[in-house]
């Protein structure tokens, strides 16, 4: 697969999260938290906090991070690294582009975290 919509921009005001169900390329789904952050740029990680299992589109938005709201673990949405314990596994991030008015996706082409680069 390639790009796929996952949401419209009017869908998310800046500073807020939804759940997108998304699907691989072997036909399996996927949730992808689409977080728009406070400048109005958007982003995609998975949506389970590696912490708890935990959906973080249901999380606060705050600048460019995530925070859980089960445990306070915080993710940075441009990395996927967490800044905030009890989390130390940073989660996925998928490329994102506005085309018009649709948020596209990529979730066939997960972004590395810095440190797996490291």
């Amino acid at each position: 697969m390639s790009e796929q919509l996952a949401c419209m921009v009017a869908d998310l005001e800046p500073g807020s999260a939804m759940l997108a169900e998304l699907t691989l390329a072997d036909g399996s789904d996927i949730p992808v938290a689409i977080v728009r952050a406070d400048d109005g740029d958007f982003y995609a990680i998975d949506d389970l906090c590696t912490h708890g299992e935990v959906s973080l589109s249901e999380g606060d938005v705050d600048g460019c991070h995530v925070e859980c709201w089960a445990h306070g673990s915080r993710f940075d949405v441009r990395t996927g690294e967490p800044d905030e314990l009890p989390a130390i596994t940073p989660v996925k991030t998928y490329p994102t582009r506005v085309e018009g008015e649709r948020v596209l996706v990529d979730v066939d082409a997960p972004k590395n975290s810095l440190k797996e680069n490291a």
